[in-house]
Formats: C-alpha cells, sequence, structure tokens
C-alpha cells in the first residue's frame, strides 16, 4: 500500500520563514554594500588611480561569513534539511538575481528577490515540492542572467 508523502511538520511556515530570512539578509547585505561604497567614494575621492578601502576587501567575506551563519542556525531552526545541499546554492548563486534585481528596479525588489531566492531553494530541500522549487529558482536564475546579459 503506497502512502501519500507526509512531512512531519506543516512546510508552509517554514518556508515563509525562510522567504523572511532570504528577505533580511539580500536588504542588510544590499545596505551594506551601498554603505560600503558611500565609505569608498568618500577616501577616494582624491586619488587618481585604483583606490582600495578596507571596507572593499571585507565586504562580500563578510557579508558571505554572516549569511551563512543565519541561514544554518535559522534552517537548523525551521527545520529544513539537508542544509548542505540547500545553503551553498543559495549564498552562492543568490548575487545574479540581486544584482538584476538592483539595477532594474532598486533596494525593494532585491528584498523580494532575496524572499523569492531563499523560499524556493528551501521548498527544493522536500521530495514532494523539489521540482516546483527547483524550477522557480531556475527561472528566477535564468530571468536574471537574461536581465543582466542582454
Amino acid at each position: 500500500m503506497d502512502t501519500p508523502l507526509a512531512e512531519p511538520r506543516p512546510v508552509i511556515p517554514r518556508v515563509i520563514g525562510a522567504a523572511a530570512t532570504g528577505t533580511v539578509l539580500a536588504t542588510g547585505a544590499g545596505h551594506y554594500l551601498s554603505w560600503v561604497e558611500h565609505r569608498s567614494n568618500q577616501a577616494c575621492e582624491t586619488t587618481d588611480g585604483l583606490c582600495f578601502t578596507w571596507w572593499d576587501l571585507t565586504a562580500i567575506p563578510l557579508i558571505t561569513t554572516i549569511a551563512l551563519v543565519v541561514l544554518v542556525v535559522v534552517y537548523k531552526q525551521l527545520g529544513i534539511r539537508p542544509r548542505l545541499a540547500v545553503i551553498p546554492p543559495t549564498i552562492l548563486l543568490a548575487p545574479f538575481p540581486f544584482v538584476a534585481a538592483q539595477t532594474t528596479a532598486g533596494w525593494w525588489a532585491v528584498a523580494i528577490t532575496g524572499g523569492a531566492w531563499s523560499c524556493a531553494l528551501a521548498l527544493a530541500a522536500w521530495s514532494r515540492y523539489r521540482i516546483l522549487g527547483i524550477t522557480a529558482a531556475g527561472t528566477l536564475l535564468l530571468a536574471s542572467l537574461i536581465v543582466l546579459y542582454r
């Protein structure tokens, strides 16, 4: 007798939690990168050549580390597994949709894209919703690549 795939806890609250986490992380990263750019412009306005500040060099590693720690903790609390299959694509591929959203519509689009991106990849963690989650994430990634490289 085949039993339907049943999840031990409802999936919707966990996916909404992942979307909220993605929204907060994307918004925070966008504001931090904006702040870094502003500080760099202030520090380098008198320089004619290449100019790098401490903030320029640490921005990406700092954002990646914070996102990794937050996602591991939140996804553990939400029961999203396997974290090893969900978190790396969430972090490594996220810049494409975020940059596309930033260039077309601004910071609010980055927040919405962060939520949609995290939601889609978290949804792919359950076998019952895997095709939907991967399709949504793939569509978002493809659309962002088209926006960026057309």
